[in-house]
């Protein structure tokens, strides 16, 4: 009957010794023989005919070897079940050696394997101490957003005379020899482009141009670099910047703001019953509020979480966990890159160890139909739409994502997170501080670096 003997050496890390004898795996492997017979298909014999001492000779010692290491695994895997190890990754072998396995000359073999195990420790939210920052809304924030979306609401009105850089010109683009004349098969095409897409240099000579105007120039006298690409791009052609053109200016425009009216706040904000000036700053202003206030709870989870792995005490098998990272992995790594890796492994794997224990500890879960709920929500998103009702296809897109087990596990674990968060944010003791956005900035910015 098999044995499996526990050994420790070293801080949560054991050895288990795992003996088995030839009554452990010799029917298994005697009726393994059997099912190979049955199905095996071999030049000169029917199928199921093949002798048993052939099939012995051609196929035994691996299926020999396979059923002691499958014997061998099913009471280690059985072992750490019955005694409750939590342990770290699988069980790493030691030093044993396959080969040798014989089944001519079957017996006790033993097999040694190394564990590492997870530790007992505690955890002290009601310790931690944050600093949640209340970022001020400037009345300049307001009126660039108002700004913003009077011209995104705007409209193109026609014009006689370039006179602003961000008049939208339309013109006719013509590739020429040097002195002007029209190339034969060469470029002609209708482009648009704004006064400010053209260098610095080039635009007084547009200034005061009116409709039928015609220059004859250079993609590189009117485009800085990144616009030549663009223009090149847009004629679907290559060139240099020395490539001459005539442009002959066919319309020009300009965009008009939206009036600050009911029918902008609507466009805005459908069916918020917004129809005052005041109402519709106010809500701008509740938006970047709420923006700002996002950023500023990552912040306070990113103290958190800092918080609680700096400074949670937990004692971890370090010799097993780089060995592991040497061995364990799909690709072996060197003792130098294990060495290299260890100490941002040793925080990640701090972390996963903290936050399943918080879970389990706050009883958080997920269920699918929350999932489901996010996928509609990051749909509708990347959309700009925010009404889920307006869009009923959406339970079959939902639906859909289900059945994707990526975008499953990755959407579990940022709900689980969030849920988690949640709960420490209630936990902790936050400390309000009133902040400008751009003290803020620079409090971000020294922390990344």
């Amino acid at each position: 009957m098999a044995t499996i003997t526990r050994e420790n050496i070293g801080l949560l890390n054991d050895k288990l010794i795992v003996q088995v004898g030839k009554e452990d795996y010799l029917p298994a492997f005697e009726q393994s023989l059997k099912k190979y017979a049955k199905n095996a298909t071999l030049h000169g014999f029917r199928k199921g005919m093949v002798p048993a001492g052939m099939i012995k000779k051609m196929y035994g010692q691996s299926v020999f070897q396979d059923e002691v290491l499958r014997k061998v695994e099913k009471e280690l895997n059985d072992f750490v079940v019955k005694e409750q190890l939590d342990i770290f990754a699988q069980p790493l072998p030691l030093d044993n050696d396959a080969r040798m396995l014989d089944m001519n000359n079957p017996g006790d073999y033993a097999f040694a394997f190394e564990i590492g195990l997870k530790p007992n420790f505690d955890i002290h939210t009601e310790n931690i101490q944050v600093t949640h920052y209340k970022i001020e809304v400037a009345e300049k924030e307001i009126e660039e957003e108002v700004s913003r979306l009077q011209k995104r609401h705007g409209h193109l009105a026609a014009c006689d005379t370039i006179t602003d850089d961000a008049n939208v010109l339309t013109f006719l683009v013509t590739e020429t020899d040097a002195d002007g004349n029209k190339t034969e098969n060469g470029i002609e095409k209708e482009m648009t482009r704004v006064v400010r897409n053209f260098s610095e240099t080039f635009r007084p000579q547009l200034m005061g141009l009116q409709v039928g105007a015609i220059l004859h120039t250079t993609a590189g006298e009117a485009f800085d670099e990144k616009e030549q690409a663009e223009f090149f791009k847009t004629l679907e052609q290559e060139g240099s910047p020395e490539t001459p053109f005539t442009l002959a200016l066919q319309k020009i425009e300009l965009l008009e703001s939206a009036p600050l009216d009911e029918a902008l706040f609507t466009a805005v904000y459908p069916g918020r019953d917004i129809n005052t000036e005041e109402a519709f700053r106010n809500a701008i202003k509740a938006e970047i509020e709420a923006y700002y206030e996002s950023q500023s709870l990552n912040h306070v989870h990113d103290q958190i979480y800092h918080q609680l792995v700096d400074h949670t005490q937990i004692e971890v098998p370090e010799n097993f966990l780089l060995r592991w990272l040497k061995e364990g992995g799909e690709k072996p790594k060197s003792p130098e890159e294990a060495e290299k890796e260890m100490p941002r492994f040793k925080s990640q794997l701090k972390w996963s160890l903290i936050s399943t224990k918080l879970i389990s500890e706050n009883q958080i879960t997920v269920d699918p139909e929350e999932i489901k709920e996010q996928a509609k929500k990051q749909l509708m998103s990347y959309m700009g739409s925010q009404n889920l009702d307006e869009a009923p296809w959406l339970d079959d897109y939902a639906n859909r994502m289900m059945k994707d087990q990526k975008f499953v596990e990755e959407t579990y674990m940022q709900l689980q997170t969030g849920k988690l968060f949640s709960i420490l944010e209630k936990q902790v003791k936050e400390i309000p501080e009133q902040i400008s956005l751009e003290d803020f900035a620079k409090k971000m910015q020294e922390h990344h670096h």
